[in-house]
C-alpha cells in the first residue's frame, strides 16, 4: 500500500511538471480564458484567496511540490505562491524574499519598471510551506532553485512573455542560485543587496567595513552604547529577565539569557548600518556613559530587538539559520574598541540558533561553486548594493567571462538599496537593461524610466527588515 501511495505521489508531481508542456501543445478553444481559471487548471495549483486591487488581480495560491526533487515519489508539500496579475501579454517578474511570502499585494521595483505581472514564492521550510514531517536535509539551495524551476514551468504557458528573477538580501541570493542551477529559465536577474560568503572562515572584509563606514563620530557613538550595555550587564539582564518572564519568552535554543543578551548587544552596530542611514546617528545616545538605563534599553531594543534570540524569536527563522550553518555561511566580526573582558561569547555560530534535535553539517563547496559560476558565466545579471550596508562587504562580482552583467553601488544607502538610489547614469543604465531583458522596446539609456507610475501602497521601498543578524 505504501509503495502504491509513493507511486501515486510521484505521478502527481510528474503531471505537474509536464502539464505545461502538454497544455501548450494541445491548447484548444475550450481552454479557460479567465486568469483565475487558467491558474487553477494547472495540476497541483489551489486557490487560498483572491484579493482585489485596482488595475490587477491578486491571488494567494498553494502549489504541490516534491519534498525531494531528485526523488519525487518520496512525499510532497504545499508551497505558498502569490500572483499579481496585470496581463498575460506583459513580462513577469519572479520574486522571492528568501523567507515567508507576504499575502498582501505588493510590487517589487523591477515589476514597476517593466509594468508587468509578479509571481512571488515562499521559500521552502518557512511555515506554512514546510513538509510534515520536516526532513531538514532537503533544505538546500538546489532544492529551493528546483522549486522555482517547477513553478516557472507551470506558469510559463500562462505568462509566455519574458521573465525576470528578483529578490533582496536572502532573496537576492535565492535569485542568483536559481540562475546558477537553471540558467535557461529567466531572461534576466536583478539581485539586490545579496551577500556572497565564499569562504565562511574569512570575514576580514566585515571588520574593514566597520572601521570605515559613516563617520568616526557615529561609529564611536554606536561602540559606546555597546560597551556601556556590557558594563551594565548585570542590572540590564535583570530587566531582560523580567521582560522575558512577562511575555513568556524562553532561551533554551541559544543556551541561556546571558548568551541572548550579549548577542543583542553585539548586533547593535550591524543592525544600525543595515537598517539606518548616517543621518539617523542623531537617534543614538550621544554619551552612553551618562545615559540612563531606559535610554540604553530603548535604543538596543529599537535597533537589535530583545525578542530576537528568544526561542520564540528564533523559531520562525530556523530555516535561515539552518542554511547559514550548512551552506550559506555567516559573518563573524571583532570589536577592537570594546574591552575584551566584557565580551564572553562573541558572534555566535548558526548552530547556536537551531534546535539541537536538527543535525547540521557545513558544506563549504556550495558558495564557492556559485561564486565561480557568477564570475565566469553570469549573463544578463544585475547586482545592486548599498554603500553603507554591512552585508555588501562580501558581495558578488562579475569577471571576464560574464556577459551583459553589472555590479552597482547606491551611495549612502543601506540594506534597502535599489535602482532608484543609484547615481543618475547608473540608474539609467540599470533601468534600460531591465527593460531590454524584459523584451520591451529598447529605450536609450538617457530615456529609460519605469513604465508604471509609482503607487505608494503597492510599491514597497522600505528596507526588508529581518530582526537580528539576518540578511
Amino acid at each position: 500500500m505504501r509503495k502504491a501511495l509513493g507511486w501515486l505521489l510521484a505521478l502527481t508531481v510528474l503531471i505537474g511538471t509536464l502539464g505545461t508542456t502538454a497544455g501548450a501543445a494541445t491548447a484548444a478553444a475550450d481552454e479557460p480564458t479567465d486568469i483565475k481559471d487558467r491558474l487553477l487548471s494547472i495540476p497541483g495549483m489551489s486557490l487560498t484567496e483572491e484579493k482585489p486591487y485596482p488595475g490587477y488581480r491578486y491571488f494567494v495560491l498553494t502549489y504541490t511540490q516534491p519534498v525531494d526533487h531528485r526523488h519525487p515519489d518520496r512525499g510532497t508539500f504545499q508551497q505558498r505562491i502569490t500572483v499579481l496579475h496585470k496581463d498575460v501579454s506583459r513580462p513577469t517578474v519572479f520574486y522571492t524574499g528568501g523567507y515567508n511570502v507576504s499575502t498582501n499585494p505588493s510590487r517589487r521595483e523591477p515589476t514597476q519598471i517593466v509594468d508587468g505581472n509578479q509571481v512571488s514564492l515562499e521559500y521552502r521550510f518557512f511555515s506554512p510551506s514546510r513538509p510534515d514531517p520536516a526532513d531538514w536535509s532537503k533544505l538546500d539551495i538546489w532544492q529551493a532553485a528546483s522549486d522555482q524551476h517547477r513553478v516557472f514551468r507551470a506558469l510559463k504557458a500562462v505568462y509566455p512573455a519574458n521573465w525576470l528573477a528578483t529578490g533582496a538580501s536572502k532573496g537576492g541570493m535565492t535569485a542568483t542560485y536559481y540562475e546558477r542551477f537553471y540558467p535557461d529559465d529567466m531572461d534576466g536577474v536583478v539581485a539586490y543587496v545579496a551577500p556572497n560568503d565564499v569562504v565562511n572562515d574569512e570575514d576580514s572584509a566585515y571588520d574593514r567595513f566597520f572601521a570605515r563606514v559613516g563617520t568616526k563620530e557615529c561609529r564611536d557613538r554606536l561602540t559606546a552604547v555597546q560597551r556601556e550595555a556590557l558594563v551594565r550587564r548585570e542590572r540590564l539582564e535583570e530587566r531582560y529577565a523580567a521582560y522575558a518572564a512577562g511575555k513568556g519568552l524562553t532561551f533554551d535554543t541559544i543556551g541561556g539569557l546571558d548568551r541572548a543578551y550579549e548577542a543583542v548587544v553585539l548586533d547593535y552596530a550591524w543592525g544600525f548600518w543595515q537598517y539606518s542611514l548616517l543621518k539617523d546617528c542623531d537617534t543614538v545616545p550621544a554619551d552612553a556613559a551618562t545615559a540612563g538605563d531606559d535610554a540604553l534599553w530603548t535604543s538596543l531594543d529599537t535597533i537589535s530587538g530583545f525578542d530576537a534570540y528568544t526561542d520564540q524569536g528564533l523559531a520562525p527563522y530556523t530555516p535561515y539559520y539552518y542554511q547559514a550553518g550548512t551552506q550559506l555561511g555567516a559573518p563573524t566580526i571583532h570589536f577592537p574598541a570594546i574591552d575584551r573582558h566584557l565580551i564572553r561569547y562573541g558572534y555566535q555560530p548558526p548552530r547556536n540558533y537551531v534546535p539541537r534535535s536538527i543535525p547540521m553539517r557545513f558544506r563549504p563547496q556550495a558558495m564557492r561553486d556559485v561564486d565561480t559560476w557568477v564570475r565566469h558565466h553570469a549573463t544578463r545579471m544585475l547586482f545592486v548594493y548599498g554603500q553603507n550596508d554591512p552585508w555588501g562587504s562580501e558581495r558578488f562580482r562579475v569577471g571576464a567571462g560574464a556577459r551583459d552583467s553589472y555590479v552597482l553601488t547606491a551611495p549612502g544607502m543601506n540594506h534597502g538599496a535599489n535602482v532608484a538610489g543609484l547615481v543618475a547614469d547608473e540608474k539609467s543604465l540599470a533601468t534600460a537593461r531591465i527593460l531590454a531583458w524584459a523584451g520591451l522596446p529598447r529605450a536609450t539609456v538617457d530615456q529609460a524610466k519605469p513604465l508604471a507610475r509609482y503607487d505608494a501602497r503597492l510599491d514597497a521601498r522600505d528596507v526588508e527588515r529581518e530582526p537580528a543578524l539576518r540578511p
